[in-house]
């Protein structure tokens, strides 16, 4: 849920009384953030369907703001070389607003770049407080010197990808080639409902011509579970953020819990702590590893002081049982 200048509404999490069964603060605490998550999507979309943007100056909402329009220029832009219209900026300019509008009805997008913005929010804070450099961490480092040669390149490629991240994160844009495929998908079924019937041959070919230049294979968050997946004895590492960078730990604790990544992400705000507590754990961290993780990650906030009454496997049975994200 976002307020106003200062992202998501904080949400408490209710401490653990004595009386209650063993597990049962966390497990509050969790639908709790359950129905925070409920409250994000139409609370994003009021927000970013508001036209007066000084009454939200907030950084978060402006920057999924400018990023669901950059996504709205790119498929405009290839529209007006199709169908022949002379200059393909001013073409853009036109149909920018209209098809932004468009854009910030479709909850899948608009929660998948909330979740962007608060993956580059945290980077960014990490660096301030620790300085964890957002582009290259020090398990990334390490696995690009790595004897393994498809470890090594892979790595190597999620470096420059996360290179490509840090540059867009700070322009506020989002190339189309860094959308998951059904998102890609998604925003073009959404273009489409805005040209309505006008359905032309040129159209046509532009949607061809975007699909056949669209690799989500080469995109960075595909590229990061390649690494999250291959590194091995290493893999402990992927699930500590300062070692692993932000990037790869969310794709390493998505991967080992099977959540998606975007929940992962918005799991890290401090609203959130039990949901990200639960998901350290059901990816194999001791409680004592979670607890150091959450401390550092929200210095303000106090663990879950049940942790050690969850194991692994009732963990992950309650992140599967939980609230979906709004995006799903």
């Amino acid at each position: 849920m976002i307020k106003p200048k200062s992202g998501p509404i904080p949400t408490a999490s209710p401490r653990a009384d004595p009386h209650w069964p063993e597990g049962e603060g966390l497990r509050r605490a969790l639908a709790q953030g359950d129905r925070a998550l409920g409250r994000i999507g139409p609370i994003l979309g009021h927000l970013l369907s508001t036209r007066d943007q000084s009454l939200f100056s907030d950084e978060l909402v402006a920057r999924i703001r400018s990023m669901l329009t950059h996504l709205a220029w790119q498929v405009l832009r290839v529209q007006a070389e199709a169908t022949g219209v002379k200059g393909r900026e001013e073409f853009a300019a036109e149909h920018g607003e209209s098809l932004s509008e468009t854009l910030f009805a479709s909850l899948p997008l608009v929660a998948h770049c909330h979740a962007l913005a608060l993956e580059w929010q945290l980077s960014a804070r990490m660096e301030g407080e620790f300085g964890l450099d957002p582009v290259i961490s020090p398990l990334l480092q390490s696995l690009i010197g790595h004897e393994d040669a498809g470890i090594a390149s892979g790595a190597m490629a999620s470096l420059a990808a996360q290179a490509r991240y840090a540059q867009t994160q700070r322009r506020m844009s989002l190339p189309l080639s860094e959308l998951p495929g059904d998102l890609f998908h998604a925003l073009l079924l959404a273009w489409r409902a805005y040209n309505g019937d006008d359905l032309s041959d040129a159209l046509v070919r532009a949607e061809g011509r975007l699909r056949a230049e669209y690799d989500e294979a080469a995109g960075r968050l595909s590229l990061l579970e390649r690494v999250a997946t291959l590194v091995g004895k290493d893999a402990t590492n992927a699930l500590i953020f300062d070692q692993a960078g932000i990037g790869l730990f969310l794709s390493a604790l998505a991967l080992r819990t099977g959540q998606p990544r975007d929940i992962v992400a918005v799991s890290t705000h401090e609203s959130q702590v039990a949901r990200l507590a639960l998901g350290l754990r059901a990816a194999g961290l001791k409680p004592q590893d979670v607890e150091a993780q959450i401390l550092r990650l929200h210095p303000d906030r106090d663990p879950p002081s049940d942790l050690a009454d969850i194991g692994t496997r009732e963990a992950l049975n309650l992140l599967a049982r939980s609230a979906g994200w709004p995006g799903n």
